[in-house]
C-alpha cells in the first residue's frame, strides 16, 4: 500500500510538470529550431526554423523576441492563430527578414489566397508591436466557434470572420511595421482599432479573395503611413476611418504611396484607392495612384473631417474609363496641386519597369517590376516635403526609436535611381 501510494504521487507529480511545461520548451539549443504551442515567451534565435502546431499566446506582461533569419512555419491542419496580450517583436533585417509562412509545398497557385492560418492578433493588454523587415503570407483564415481568438473575444469575436495577417487594438499602443512584405492573404492585410502607429516601406500584393483592404483603420488611431506599395488589393488600398467610438479621434497622415490597380476585383461603391468616411480626419499628400478604380473617395453620407488635406497627389489612368473615375466630384475629393488630366494616357509616371496596359484585375506580382520613377516622370519635383506627421520624432518601441520618414520632393513611394 505505502508503495502505492508512493507511485502515485510520482505519477501526480510528473503529470504537474507536464501541464507546466512552456511551449516552446521543445526547442535545439544549438540551433533554436524548435515548435511550439500554447504559451510562449523569450527569444526565437536568429536563423532558427520555428514550427506551430497549435494556437500560441504571448502572455500579457510577457514578451517574444523574434530575430532576423527566423522562419515561422504554421501547421495548416491546425490553421494557428498568434494572440499577442503581451508583446511581439520581430526585428529582422534587410538580409535576412523573418519569415511567417506555411510548408514550402504548400505554397502553390490553388492556395494562392492564403486561408491557411490565422494572423498575428494582439488584444489591447499588447503595449508593443513591431514588424521589420518581416514577410507575413498564406493567413487570414476563417474563424469558428472553437477558435481562440472567438473564446477570447477578440476581433469581431464571432466564428464566421476572414481574420486579417495584423490586427492591433490598443488605443494606448505602439505599432510598427516597416521594409515589410503582406502577401497571399484571403482579405484585409491589417486592421488596427487604436494606437499609435507607422507604417513605411511596405508592400501589399496578392491579397483579397472577394474583399480586403491593404491598411484598414478605424477609431482611437493617430497613423502615419508613407512609402508603401499596394498593388491590385481587391477594395481600397487604404479604408480610414473613425468608426468605433474610440478616443482619440482618428487622425492619419498618409504620403508618398504608390497604389496600383487597387479596387477592381471588387466593383462596388467602396471598391477603389482611398476610401474616408465616419469624421476621419486625413491629410493626403504625395501619393502616386495608377490605374486605380477611382480616386480619393467619401462617403457622402458620412463624410470626413472638415479639417482634412488633401494635395499633390498624381492620378494616371491608362484607359478613358479609369480616367474619368478620378474626375472630382461629390464623392471624389479634389486635392491642392494635385497632377489630374482628363485624357487616357496623361501623366504617365514612367516607372522603371513596369507596364501600365498590366491587366487592372490581375492580382498576380512580379518581382522583378521596378517602381522607381524614370528621368523625366512628372512625379518628380512635385511633392510637397513642409507638413505634419505624428511620429516624426519616434516611437521608443523595445528601446529602439522608429520615427516616421521625412517626405520627399517627388510623388509616390519610389524616386528615381
Amino acid at each position: 500500500m505505502k508503495a502505492t501510494k508512493i507511485l502515485m504521487g510520482l505519477t501526480v507529480l510528473l503529470l504537474g510538470l507536464g501541464s507546466c511545461k512552456k511551449a516552446n520548451s521543445d526547442v535545439d539549443p544549438d540551433t533554436g529550431n524548435g515548435s511550439a504551442i500554447g504559451e510562449v515567451s523569450g527569444i526565437w534565435k536568429k536563423g532558427s526554423t520555428q514550427i506551430i502546431k497549435g494556437d500560441i499566446i504571448i502572455p500579457e506582461g510577457q514578451s517574444l523576441t523574434i530575430e532576423e533569419g527566423v522562419t515561422v512555419i504554421m501547421d495548416t491542419l491546425a490553421k494557428p492563430e498568434i494572440i499577442v496580450k503581451g508583446n511581439l517583436y520581430a526585428e529582422g533585417t534587410a538580409e535576412f527578414p523573418i519569415k511567417f509562412s506555411i510548408a514550402e509545398e504548400l505554397r502553390t497557385e490553388k492556395n494562392k489566397f492564403g486561408r491557411l492560418w490565422g494572423g498575428i492578433l494582439a488584444a489591447p493588454s499588447c503595449s508593443e508591436l513591431l514588424l521589420n523587415h518581416t514577410v507575413i503570407e498564406y493567413a487570414g483564415s476563417t474563424t469558428t466557434a472553437a477558435s481562440t481568438s472567438v473564446k477570447m473575444s477578440l476581433y469581431k469575436a464571432k466564428s464566421g470572420e476572414n481574420l486579417p495577417a495584423i490586427w492591433f487594438s490598443n488605443v494606448n499602443g505602439k505599432l510598427v511595421v516597416s521594409n515589410s512584405i503582406f502577401r497571399n492573404l484571403q482579405e484585409d492585410c491589417t486592421y488596427i482599432e487604436g494606437g499609435k502607429i507607422i507604417f513605411s516601406h511596405n508592400q501589399f500584393y496578392t491579397t483579397g479573395l472577394t474583399g480586403g483592404e491593404a491598411i484598414n483603420i478605424k477609431s482611437g488611431c493617430l497613423a502615419d503611413l508613407a512609402y508603401n506599395l499596394v498593388y491590385s488589393t481587391n477594395t481600397n488600398a487604404l479604408k480610414l476611418s473613425n468608426s468605433g467610438d474610440r478616443n482619440p479621434q482618428t487622425f492619419v497622415v498618409a504620403y508618398n504611396n504608390t497604389f496600383i490597380n487597387t479596387g477592381w476585383r471588387r466593383p462596388t461603391a467602396k471598391g477603389g484607392s482611398i476610401w474616408v468616411e465616419a469624421t476621419v480626419r486625413v491629410n493626403l499628400f504625395n501619393n502616386l495612384f495608377a490605374n486605380t478604380r477611382f480616386g480619393i473617395k467619401r462617403d457622402t453620407k458620412n463624410p470626413e473631417d472638415a479639417r482634412s488635406l488633401v494635395g499633390n497627389n498624381l492620378y494616371y489612368g491608362q484607359s478613358q474609363l479609369t480616367t474619368d473615375q478620378f474626375q472630382p466630384s461629390k464623392d471624389i475629393i479634389a486635392g491642392t496641386d494635385d497632377i489630374i488630366g482628363k485624357t487616357a494616357g496623361l501623366n504617365d509616371p514612367k516607372f522603371l519597369n513596369y507596364p501600365v496596359t498590366n491587366p487592372v484585375d490581375n492580382p498576380d506580382f512580379n518581382m522583378a517590376w521596378n517602381f522607381h520613377l524614370a528621368t523625366g516622370s512628372p512625379a518628380i519635383g512635385k511633392g510637397k516635403t513642409e507638413f505634419f506627421r505624428h511620429h516624426a520624432a519616434g516611437l521608443n518601441i523595445n528601446g529602439n526609436l522608429y520615427a516616421s520618414p521625412i517626405p520627399s520632393s517627388f510623388i509616390g513611394a519610389y524616386g528615381n535611381n
